[in-house]
C-alpha cells in the first residue's frame, strides 16, 4: 500500500512521536522511510552572527536526522533517506513529495489552536490541506 514515506522532523517532541509512528508504518509495508528536515531561509542575513546561526541550524538539522535514520534502523526499517532541505518548510515538504514520489506523510502537530494557529499558522496544517497524498497527524499527548 506505501511504498515511501515521508516524516518531516525538527527535533521537537511532536516530531519524535510523528518519527514513531513513520517507523512502524515503513516496518509494517516494507516501505522507504524518508526523514527532511527544512532549514528555513527566507529571513536570514548574510552577517557573520546569522551565519554561525545558521550553521547552528543545520547542525541541528543533522542531528534530528541522524536520529531517525538511528531509530529507523534500529527497527529494521530496509531503506532510509535522509534530507537536509533549505526554503520555506510547508513548501520544501510538498516539493518533496511531489519529487519522490512519497506515497504518505507522517507529521506532527504542536497543539496550537484558535487564534494562535490563525496568526502563525501551521506547516501541518498547510501540508495537510495542499498535498495530493495522505497524512498522517500525530499529535502530542495531552499532560
Amino acid at each position: 500500500m506505501y511504498e515511501a514515506i515521508l516524516v518531516p522532523t525538527d527535533g521537537s517532541e511532536g516530531s519524535e512521536r510523528a518519527t514513531e509512528n513513520a517507523i512502524e508504518i515503513a516496518t509494517r509495508f516494507d516501505a522507504t522511510l524518508h526523514a527532511l528536515y527544512v532549514v528555513e531561509t527566507g529571513d536570514v542575513s548574510h552577517d557573520e552572527p546569522a551565519a554561525d546561526i545558521y550553521e547552528e541550524v543545520q547542525a541541528r538539522g543533522k542531528a534530528a536526522l541522524d536520529d531517525v535514520a538511528e531509530r529507523a534502523e534500529a527497527a529494521d526499517v530496509g531503506t532510509v533517506e535522509t534530507v537536509l532541505a533549505e526554503g520555506e518548510p510547508y513548501r520544501a515538504i510538498l516539493d518533496y513529495v511531489d519529487e519522490r514520489d512519497v506515497d504518505l506523510v507522517v507529521m506532527g502537530t504542536h497543539g496550537r489552536s484558535g487564534l494562535e494557529r490563525y496568526l502563525l499558522g501551521s506547516v501541518t496544517e498547510k501540508v495537510v490541506r495542499m498535498a495530493d497524498v495522505p497524512v498522517l497527524t500525530v499529535p502530542l499527548p495531552e499532560d
